[in-house]
């Protein structure tokens, strides 16, 4: 077991023991956001609601996943009910649902905010009405005067502030030192009734489990005529966007921690690692262009060797071809045409050139006899043509 392996395991049981600790003295914290979540079964969700819903719909309670704009552009239902509980609709979708109970649906609508433009369109203008710690809801029928609601954790107080003429209320929020207000109320639209609840509370599971407390949900549902009713709940794909794969890890304890320990375990890994495999980088000498070297250890070895017939025949050679090469001349005839095409090209006295391409005739001779002063006129010439 090598020490490296032997601090690993240190940290770890380390880690492990804390996380022990920490989950032995912990206190359940209990979530009280207004999620109105189906499948929550956090205070303010809607878990015992859905399960419910069967009986108090006396199974005709059917659950839309879809949009009510989507839903109803493909298909064409007769009445019915609609039920909409504390969910985000888009205004066209709003405008199907009125559509649909102006032909002879009913709706209910159990939301604490919709557009205004809808809402003017129903008949009221809703608001806060109170800002009281506790609320309790009442419905206005006397049959029902007996079976009420106390809101006493996070009532959102919302309620109509203004009613149109004719608008029937039917539920109030009652409080001590203020006056009633309404909360409930139902509107003829078209062939059908819109039923508008500004306080979706009293469906969540802390007080739908409250004893008593289902008597007034069954009340208020009591109102819709004994037809199917359609829930249009959150849509699938919607919810799973939501729920991306971090928010369910860090919801569950278990997952959290076990999250947060990979993370630790993930960091040292590569802390010790790193550390452990990290070398100093050896500097590296860039290679060295020892091409002028080169070519001055050749001419010397020409310069010794005394063969300057050789020499001016590669200086020749090398002339033509960047000749051939630069200025696209033809070197096969060095003749007067050649002679004029160069002079033109490089812009040299004809002389010049003349004595070039004289000296050049004299190198590609292999029975002439070269000098040293032939070799350093030609290269001097040449260099003076091409520079």
């Amino acid at each position: 077991m090598n020490k490296t392996f032997k601090i690993y395991a240190v940290i770890f049981i380390i880690i492990m023991v804390i996380l022990a600790l920490l989950e032995v003295n912990k206190k359940e914290v209990t979530d009280w956001r207004k999620n109105f979540d189906v499948n929550e079964k956090s205070p303010f969700g809607l878990f015992v609601f859905n399960k419910e819903s069967k009986d108090l719909f006396s199974d005709k309670l059917r659950k839309i996943d879809q949009t009510p704009y989507d839903y109803y552009n493909q298909n064409k239902k007769s009445s019915s009910n609609i039920l909409i509980v504390e969910k985000e609709i888009d205004k066209e979708s709003w405008r199907s649902i009125l559509s649909e109970v102006s032909k002879g649906s009913d709706a209910m609508l159990i939301v604490s905010k919709i557009p205004k433009e809808i809402s003017d369109s129903i008949g009221y203008y809703d608001s806060q009405i109170s800002f009281n710690d506790q609320n309790v809801l009442k419905l206005t029928d006397k049959k029902y005067q007996n079976d009420f609601i106390n809101l006493d954790k996070f009532p959102s107080g919302r309620g109509f502030s203004y009613v149109k003429p004719g608008v029937e209320i039917l539920g109030k929020t009652v409080e001590k030192d203020n006056s009633d207000q309404a909360n409930f109320i139902k509107v003829k639209f078209g062939k059908g009734n819109i039923y508008v609840h500004c306080e979706p509370l009293f469906l969540t599971n802390y007080y739908i489990l409250k004893s008593g407390n289902i008597k007034y949900a069954q009340n208020v549902f009591s109102y819709l005529n004994d037809k199917e009713t359609l829930w249009f709940v959150e849509a699938a794909g919607a919810k799973a966007s939501s729920r991306f794969f971090m928010r369910f890890i860090l919801s569950k304890p278990a997952l959290k921690y076990a999250w947060w320990v990979f993370l630790g375990g993930l960091i040292l890994f590569i802390f010790f690692n790193a550390k452990r495999k990290q070398r100093i980088v050896p500097v590296t000498e860039p290679l060295k262009n020892t091409s002028v070297e080169f070519v001055k250890s050749i001419g010397n070895l020409y310069l010794q060797e005394g063969d300057f017939h050789d020499m001016m025949a590669k200086k020749a050679q090398y002339f033509l071809n960047k000749v051939r090469m630069d200025l696209l001349i033809d070197t096969q005839n060095l003749d007067d045409e050649f002679a004029k095409k160069l002079q033109l090209k490089t812009g040299k006295s004809t002389e010049v050139i003349n004595e070039a391409i004289d000296l050049i005739r004299k190198a590609q001779d292999p029975y002439a006899s070269v000098m040293k002063e032939d070799l350093t006129r030609l290269n001097r010439i040449l260099d003076e043509i091409i520079r």
